[in-house]
């Protein structure tokens, strides 16, 4: 069984791949791979390992040995399901292999932004604490999360480890109606829930539903010193929306993971936004890089793999 991995340096090159190896016959492994790069690549092969390199109806349909293709992530949006589905082709994920790392990463955002050190960093850079009358700096008032009220949306795995780091910190949590949903769902709308909120955490999907699911409506409802967190997918929330909510007070604090486009090679407003007195915190999709969840990436990999030929060994 010939395999290829067409962008391992998605995965980091401190990552073991030779769990994957002993379960193929060859791997060829390239770091990163162009569109005009993959039919030769792939050619002969029967499995294709990819994290965001685009597999589509005209590669697919150049690429009779294919069987399977290894998504070395959750999303499948890369991938033409329908197309493989015609050729033949069984495509598998991999679910909640970062969920402690992603967890981890977004109670890191929410602590950040409760103690505003965004901006009581910015105040040391530019050193006011030199200058300061009193051994201390009072200047932005903080959030003590012990007793508020976290709004969370999105009610999985991760949704549900966010939750429990919470509750550690004394927090109440309540969780949305499934945006789109909210007719034949018992909770509260994330509308309904917002203005008594003290910190919204998305964990939900990009969907027709959750695109810009937080935008001006809902920022209007949201107490001036509420928090915002984004670990899921960039577009779920109006950003330029939300950034101007922050600089006008009406919003206590932006932590954002992901943007719309990734790599922003065009740049992005909150990125310009950084050097701003602001509380406001952006990081490069990287909630998910811990080594153990990357190394949880090849070991639920190695599962699909194993449950193909498995399959595959029932039909002879």
């Amino acid at each position: 069984m010939k395999a290829v991995l067409l962008d391992a340096a998605t995965l980091g090159d401190d990552i073991d791949l030779e769990p994957i190896r002993r379960h193929v016959d060859s791997l060829d492994v390239h770091d990163l791979t162009r569109p005009d790069q993959c039919r030769e690549r792939l050619a002969g092969a029967e499995v294709a390992l990819v994290n965001k390199v685009v597999l589509d109806e005209a590669l697919l349909a150049e690429l009779p040995d294919l069987r399977l293709i290894c998504v070395l992530a959750t999303g499948t949006n890369n991938i033409d399901m329908a197309a493989a589905e015609r050729h033949g082709i069984s495509v598998r994920n991999v679910t909640a292999y970062g969920t402690a790392s992603v967890a981890q990463h977004t109670l890191m955002l929410m602590l950040s932004l409760a103690n505003r050190l965004p901006r009581y960093q910015h105040d040391l850079r530019n050193g006011a604490w030199q200058r300061a009358p009193i051994f201390c700096l009072l200047d932005h008032r903080t959030l003590q999360l012990d007793g508020k009220r976290l709004v969370i949306v999105g009610s999985g795995e991760l949704g549900r480890a966010v939750a429990r780091l919470a509750e550690a910190f004394g927090m109440e949590v309540r969780f949305a109606a499934r945006p789109g949903n909210e007719a034949h769902d018992t909770r509260p709308s994330l509308a309904e829930l917002a203005p008594d909120a003290d910190i919204i955490s998305l964990h939900c999907p990009l969907t027709e539903a959750t695109r810009h699911l937080v935008d001006d409506a809902l920022l209007v409802r949201l107490k001036p010193d509420a928090l915002l967190i984004n670990c899921a997918r960039g577009g779920i929330i109006d950003e330029q929306a939300a950034l101007c909510a922050l600089r006008e007070d009406r919003l206590g604090g932006l932590g954002v993971d992901v943007l719309p486009d990734e790599p922003p090679r065009d740049g992005h407003p909150l990125l310009e936004a950084l050097n701003e007195p602001l509380n406001l915190i952006v990081t490069p999709h990287n909630a998910w890089i811990s080594p153990e969840a990357r190394a949880n990436v090849v070991a639920l990999t190695v599962e699909n793999l194993k449950a193909y030929r498995a399959a595959a060994d029932m039909k002879k």
